[in-house]
């Protein structure tokens, strides 16, 4: 079930569905809203398919992808093989992720949470502090 705060920010974005798939970089599932998921298919779709790294990405980055759309009670319905994937076992967790929102199992996101702290400082400067190429200071 989606918090109703959750839902009431999302209520521009219910009627259109959405697209839940495997993390890439972690244990967790990535839920886009189907405008965000239309434009990252328009990034995927100009890779050239006849180079095998890219026909190899496609096929493990759409693995397990669901079109999926909110019951009349509000609640999400995750597959069994996503549910899996993530190793989901009681509660969850469902985090914004700028634009997309991550749903991970409670104790994998406080473990992956607690281990990033360590060097959080160090990865903020990297990523953020003073990175004109980007645009962003």
């Amino acid at each position: 079930m989606l918090p109703s705060a959750l839902k009431k920010q999302l209520h521009a974005v219910l009627q259109e569905g959405f697209v839940l798939k495997r993390s890439v970089f972690q244990p967790c599932l990535e839920l886009y809203p189907m405008s965000e998921w239309n434009i990252m298919m328009q990034g995927v779709n100009k890779l050239n398919r006849f180079k095998k790294k890219n026909n190899d990405f496609i096929r493990r980055f759409t693995a397990g992808v669901k079109i999926i759309e909110l019951d009349a009670s509000g609640r999400l319905l995750i597959p069994k093989d996503l549910h899996s994937f993530a190793g989901i076992s009681k509660e969850i967790v469902v985090a914004s992720a700028v634009n997309i929102i991550e749903i991970w199992d409670k104790d994998k996101y406080e473990k992956a949470i607690n281990d990033a702290t360590v060097d959080f400082a160090d990865l903020a400067e990297e990523v953020m502090g003073n990175n004109e190429e980007d645009g962003i200071s």
